[in-house]
């Protein structure tokens, strides 16, 4: 796409990459005229502003010269050290001048301007290159093999690189390497090339092409492979660009060919080596990709010749072209329209005639504006690869897992496509704490894992409550959890009297103590009262002793003792006090009523103002064995969110759960919601730091369900072990028309609870149930359990398939092949006259077994080769599904009652659509509450969503939805949550 435009016939040079903005510089070019036929000079700068959409450049200075000019070089010497802030000028002249201007001086309209001039050529100067490593050097090339190496910090005494090659010749142009900064190379239009070594001075290597008809415009150094240039020739019998290696000089080992005629220009970007510009006389410029000989782009041009065709060193998607029909033009690659250009030929057709009266008719002519039905604006595609400078050099995205993707755009040719893929572990004191967990786990060494923690424990708090997780794991539980309160029958005898004697003794046990210290300080009404608890014959020995009957500090605690009252003691005692009262319910309180003892102290802990007491509670729930209250309270104590405070909350909750597994000796324990996010967290931690194995092992786990990864990542399910290995976890793919997101899949063994189906047999096929699989029988395929399309095989010795197309759509059943030796016109026959095998789906298809209602095929006879016939058809199996719960049942007989009144207002078809389709999959509920597979807090959430139906507050019951989504397992709720939501919806739009 054009740019910008100057009018000039001229040469040209960039401003260096460093200098901004970027000017371009412009010199009357010899041996041309202009139209005028003027034989003035000039150099002239202009600015490339591409904010501005006009396609003239704003000119910013220029000079008069007596000189014409053959080549422009633009270098950066000087502008370091701000001696030269924009760089030097330099110019080869038409009588052997080489002159060094200040464009700073010229642009600042100064008329000292020459830094430097010498007339050491004999004939014009038509090559000028700057030396990219010493930018105080430059390279100049005329008549008769003159070539010489010039310093600008001492400018008078040029250097040559060797001696003259023979036979004489014009020096068309000179390049130095890219790479090597002492390697220069020069070419003549007879199209030889020489490379120069300036350390050794003399000429190391020509190449030239044998068939004498290559007359050299061009030459230019890949930017990245050392010993490889190109040459271009402006012959028209050889229109071509040479692709040199000095490594196998002999012949070029590539050639572009797509020119017409005779190439006049080329440029290699230094931007990106994969594209080289030229320009012929067949009026066309191309971006090539010399590695491969490719066109990428060719440049709208006029119908003139471009002699000179440069990229801009500083923006590398800009280049200049130069022709003959007096034009600079400046272009860009990266594609665009001409909409620009279209109005700036407008523009000047109207101002060519101004606002005068040309024709004499006493009216200013209106502003000249473009028919309305003009051709639509021409775009530019652009190159047909991304060039270098926008591609990535680099790039890392991190990926499930605490995988790191990354990927290096390396130098090397041809470029290499690699991608790397590394384990990221951010947390290593979190996976070697993670990981003595799960050694413990598998070792079942809790109580030295439990002594371990209590030898490192930072504070003394976290010592007690290791020591009484410990507890869980020693003989006599209750006498450890005294004596970690600080109470022990041995220690009594040797401690002084008074009421904490008292109450010691009657904590542990010992009421004969307790009766002792009484008498001994004449409290006779206690000492009788605790007799009557402590026997007959204590009773006896203490109650002729009794006179009166007194009040003290302890009197409650006593009658707690006798009447066996511990819920009032706990509701009503001084927290200060909780020691005691813990220690008294360990003494006294039944085992059924211990758990529940514990918990109410613990909850009135928790509930205390002081925040030393709040933190006690994680004790009383130890002893309780409340798991989830434990989580709870330990969270709100600790207010920590680093992964080691979240490693320390699991260590705890699985040595208790594990404590609680052997003391009640049970299974485990139902996770409630909080813990389930705890676990979720800390199992999408492991996952992160790529300890996937493990993480699926934390994962929140309800009777049985498929256990799904928290977090935005792909839905990850459990297959059965491969053989030899561990699980392997592939992703599971749908193709639904009703949502986009995946449906969740069934758990697994959820068809193991029923009646195997019988399965088709054929000769040499074995029975269904009877095939080898890979997974055991209690793990068939995950089915979907939503309106989605989805197939799945039969065992594979079987041959057999099966296709399902959604809710109420039979499942098709593909017959496997038949033996070998039966021919292919009677397969032909077979098939024809054997209708589908179909599977039946109850309710939408969800959680029921797989029921074949197809005709069994058996041969004709005995022969081989004979054609099968249809046998009797087996009937579907009928399935017997348990009754809702009684507690339940308002929840089918609330929804569906919902259902029924929007079906008698809705008048919209689609809308009634929705509703029974809803009807239909909300079976998947009930199901689920036939089964008792959902969890109270999901039941519980469930009832008040009905609650809310009957009082038509279906807002709140919105609200309450978006709750139990919000917090609880993805696989659990996926089937009827979402069904739900739309029956609440409609029916709040409705206004049912």
């Amino acid at each position: 796409m054009k740019l910008k435009e100057i009018n000039r016939t001229a040469i040209q040079s960039w401003s260096p990459a460093q200098q901004h903005p970027i000017y371009l510089a412009t010199g009357t070019s010899a041996q041309q005229l202009d139209a005028s036929f003027s034989t003035n000079a000039s150099l002239e700068f202009f600015e490339l502003d591409l904010t501005e959409p006009s396609l003239d450049m704003k000119s910013c200075g220029s000079l008069s010269s007596s000189h014409r000019y053959h080549k422009l070089v633009w270098g950066p010497y000087g502008m370091d050290s701000d001696g030269h802030p924009s760089g030097v000028l330099i110019a080869g002249g038409e009588n052997g001048n080489v002159i060094l201007y200040d464009p700073a001086k010229i642009m600042a309209g100064e008329t000292d301007v020459i830094i430097a001039e010498s007339e050491k050529h004999t004939g014009p100067v038509r090559a000028l290159d700057v030396n990219p490593f010493q930018n105080n050097l430059f390279a100049s090339g005329g008549n008769e093999s003159e070539i010489y190496i010039w310093d600008m910090n001492n400018f008078g005494s040029p250097m040559t690189p060797g001696p003259k090659t023979q036979p004489l010749e014009d020096i068309g142009c000179v390049s130095w390497n890219r790479q090597v900064q002492h390697i220069l190379a020069s070419a003549s239009p007879s199209g030889r090339a020489s490379v120069w070594d300036l350390r050794k001075n003399d000429l190391i290597i020509k190449v030239s092409d044998h068939s004498n008809r290559m007359h050299c415009s061009g030459l230019a150094w890949n930017p990245e492979v050392a010993t490889q240039l190109v040459l271009s020739s402006e012959d028209d019998r050889m229109p071509v660009i040479q692709m040199w290696d000095l490594r196998f000089a002999t012949s070029p080992f590539k050639i572009l060919e797509n020119h017409t005629r005779g190439v006049l220009s080329i440029d290699w970007s230094l931007a990106d080596p994969e594209l080289l510009l030229s320009c012929g006389k067949d009026n066309r410029i191309l971006c090539w990709n010399p590695n491969t000989a490719e066109v990428l782009y060719e440049l709208p041009t006029s119908s003139q010749w471009c002699f000179d065709i440069q990229w801009c060193p500083r923006n590398p998607a800009v280049l200049s072209a130069a022709s003959f029909d007096g034009h600079i033009d400046i272009y860009s690659i990266m594609g665009g329209t001409n909409q620009a250009q279209s109005q700036r030929h407008a523009d000047q057709i109207s101002n060519s005639f101004g606002n005068m009266d040309p024709f004499g008719t006493g009216q200013t002519l209106p502003p000249l504006q473009l028919p309305q039905t003009a051709a639509p604006p021409l775009t530019v595609n652009p190159l047909k690869k991304p060039p270098k400078w926008i591609r990535r050099p680099v790039g890392a995205s991190f990926a499930f897992g605490g995988k790191l993707v990354s990927l290096e755009n390396t130098k090397q040719q041809p470029p290499s496509h690699v991608v790397h893929v590394s384990q990221v572990v951010t947390e290593t004191a979190f996976l070697q704490r993670s990981d003595r967990l799960q050694a413990t786990l598998s070792a079942g060494s809790f109580v030295g894992f439990c002594q371990e923690k209590i030898d490192v424990a930072e504070n003394e708090f976290e010592k007690t409550l290791w020591s009484f997780l410990k507890a869980n794991f020693e003989s006599d539980v209750r006498s450890k959890y005294l004596e970690l309160l600080g109470y022990n029958k041995e220690d009594l005898a040797l401690k002084v009297n008074v009421d904490g004697l008292i109450t010691q003794a009657l904590l542990t046990g010992d009421f004969e103590g307790a009766v002792e210290l009484c008498l001994h300080d004449n409290r006779m009404a206690d000492s009788i009262i605790l007799a009557i608890a402590g026997g007959s014959e204590l009773l006896e020995k203490t109650q002729k002793k009794y006179f009166t009957k007194t009040h003290s500090k302890i009197t409650k605690l006593i009658s707690a003792v006798v009447m066996k009252d511990w819920h009032d003691i706990l509701k009503t005692c001084d927290l200060q006090n909780w020691k005691e009262a813990l220690a008294a319910v360990m003494t006294y309180a039944q085992p059924e009523e211990f758990s529940t003892l514990c918990d109410l102290l613990g909850g009135r802990l928790e509930a205390a103002q002081d925040a030393h007491l709040r933190a006690q509670a994680c004790l009383s729930y130890i002893c309780a064995g409340n798991v989830e209250k434990l989580v709870s309270c330990w969270t709100t104590a600790q207010d920590a969110h680093c992964p080691l405070s979240l490693q320390d909350l699991v260590e705890k909750v699985v040595v208790l759960r594990r404590a609680v597994e052997q003391t009640q000796r049970s299974g485990p324990a139902a996770i409630g919601i909080l813990l389930a996010e705890k676990m979720s967290q800390y199992a999408n931690l492991l996952a992160s730091q790529g300890s996937l194995s493990t993480a699926i092992t934390y994962l929140p786990d309800d009777a049985g369900q498929v256990r799904d990864t928290p977090g935005p990542y792909p839905q990850v399910s459990q297959y059965p072990p491969a053989a030899g290995g561990g699980p392997v976890y592939q992703p599971l793919q749908y193709s639904s028309s009703s949502s986009s997101a995946p449906p969740p899949a069934e758990p697994p063994g959820f068809l193991s609870q029923y009646t195997q189906p019988t399965s088709p047999v054929y000769p040499g096929h074995p029975p269904l149930s009877q095939c080898p699989s890979s997974s055991p029988p209690s793990h068939p395929p995950f089915l979907p359990s939503s309106s989605s399309s989805f197939s799945f095989s039969a065992p594979p010795s079987s041959g057999a398939s099966f296709q399902h197309g959604g809710p109420g759509s039979p499942v098709s059943y593909m017959p496997p092949p038949p033996p070998v030796g039966f021919s292919g016109t009677k397969l032909r026959k077979v098939l024809t006259n054997s209708r589908r095998r179909r599977i039946s789906w109850p309710n939408g298809g969800r959680g029921v077994p797989l029921a074949l209602s197809a005709p069994l095929l058996r041969p004709s006879s005995s022969r081989p080769g004979e054609h099968f016939q249809p046998l009797q058809s087996i009937p579907a199996e009928k399935i017997m599904k348990k009754p809702i719960p009684e507690e339940h049942l308002v929840l089918k007989s609330t929804f569906e009652g919902l259902i029924q009144k929007c079906l008698a207002v809705a008048t919209d078809p689609q809308t009634k659509r929705k509703l029974d389709d809803a009807n239909k999959r909300l079976e998947a509920l009930y199901d689920k509450l036939r089964e008792q597979t959902l969890s109270p807090a999901i039941v519980g959430g469930l009832h008040s969503i009905a609650r809310s139906v009957e009082s038509r507050s279906y807002a709140e019951g919105l609200n309450i939805h978006t709750h139990i989504v919000s917090s609880s397992n993805f696989s659990e709720t996926s089937a009827f949550m979402p069904v739900l939501k739309v029956v609440l919806t409609q029916a709040n739009k409705l206004g049912v």
